[in-house]
């Protein structure tokens, strides 16, 4: 099976280093997987937090959309239940019109932070239930490719600027009925196991199966969001591994002090620790040598039913992080 990799680019904040730096690495990124052959690049939506510079995919795109020339970009994803889906349909418009044929927009219905940090995105507004997701996201549709029709009061609300094209619609979802939503609106669908720890497998299955096509979209297209450290040996992949291991664990702590060096994981994870081996489905890290990930990624890719992997990588070093997704591409493109 040919398989297309994409890039999701949380713009990690390493300790001791500083959001410009993760935003500069963010532009050199894009440049490196768009030359390697990557066939998109999604930027995501973090909120109150030192471990993630990527706070407005809306802002960030064009300046990657901008260093770049092929590759597709966009967001993995906006959460929409912070904003009004007439406001989200108008940036990506623009964006489309700006840079057409090449803007993806992915939506989510998780907060992208804690809850006193989603109160305070919504001023004003009072909290946004997760049930009027859906209906969020057929206005969304509505106003992207001009679909209300009489008598819906939004019928005469035109979303701007007009454009020859509209931007590729996608759902994230990590459960739940993400699948099912994005299945009915004839959109895309990405599961983000990265996130979910678990076999979005069935999930993707039954959007297959009950994709009800339109004319802009008359197929099912899907993906599957994946942790992945590959390095030359699989010892130097698990080492590096570390890192985001140890980040959880002070995550759930409440220290978000950025993303920690190789160092501090070896001095604090207990002796012998080891990322989830390979084989193991739902698992939210695949780490490994060239060949190892390589198979890895065919065999999700295969039991998903998708041709296609989404690639999170995150390491304290950025020489690290580029060597993988060199490799990647090397073992894969």
């Amino acid at each position: 099976m040919k398989l297309k990799l994409g890039v999701v680019d949380q713009s990690p904040v390493r300790n001791g280093g500083t959001a410009a730096d993760a935003i500069a690495e963010t532009l050199q990124l894009a440049r490196i997987t768009e030359d390697l052959g990557y066939s998109r690049y999604w930027l995501a939506e973090h909120h109150s937090t030192n471990s993630f510079a990527g706070s407005s995919p809306a802002v960030l795109i064009p300046r990657v959309a901008s260093v770049t020339e092929r590759i597709r970009v966009g967001s993995g994803g906006v959460m929409l239940s912070h904003y009004s889906p007439l406001q989200v349909a108008e940036n990506f418009r623009l964006l489309e019109t700006m840079f057409p044929g090449r803007i993806d927009l992915g939506v989510g219905r998780a907060p992208g932070g804690d809850g006193r940090t989603a109160l305070a995105l919504q001023y004003g507004r009072g909290g946004i239930g997760v049930d009027q997701y859906p209906a969020q996201v057929e206005h969304l549709v509505g106003w992207l490719t001009d679909g209300f029709q009489e008598p819906h009061p939004w019928r005469r609300v035109r979303a701007m600027p007009r454009a020859a094209s509209v931007p590729e619609l996608w759902m994230l979802g990590s459960g739940g009925s993400t699948g099912a939503y994005a299945a009915q609106l004839s959109a895309g669908y990405s599961f983000a196991q990265f996130i979910s720890g678990q076999d979005g497998a069935p999930m993707m299955r039954r959007y297959h199966e009950h994709f009800q096509p339109d004319a802009r979209n008359p197929a099912p297209r899907g993906n599957v969001a994946l942790g992945v450290i590959c390095a030359d040996t699989a010892q130097e992949a698990r080492r590096l591994a570390g890192s985001m291991e140890l980040w959880g664990r002070r995550i759930m702590r409440g220290q978000d002090r950025g993303i920690p060096s190789v160092d501090d994981a070896l001095a604090e994870l207990e002796p012998g620790w080891a990322p989830p081996p390979l084989g193991t489905d739902g698992s939210r890290m695949i780490a490994g040598d060239p060949g190892q990930v390589r198979d890895e990624l065919l065999r999700v890719a295969a039991r998903y039913g998708v041709d296609e992997v989404m690639v999170v990588t995150v390491t304290h070093s950025w020489e690290a992080r580029v060597r993988s997704y060199q490799l990647l591409a090397d073992a894969l493109l």
